[in-house]
């Protein structure tokens, strides 16, 4: 399920980056999804 997101907020932030779409929102939900990654990634871990 993560993956699923990470991966859909990944291809709107590329067309964003084509396109120049709402460049701004885009780049900030790409950094939250990261930091949501790693987050989980450490927590599993332990």
């Amino acid at each position: 399920m993560l993956w699923t997101i990470l991966l859909i907020i990944l291809g709107v932030w590329l067309v964003g980056v084509i396109f120049r779409i709402a460049g701004r929102v885009i780049h900030l939900l790409l950094i939250a999804a990261a930091i949501v990654l790693i987050y989980k990634l450490f927590v599993k871990k332990k």
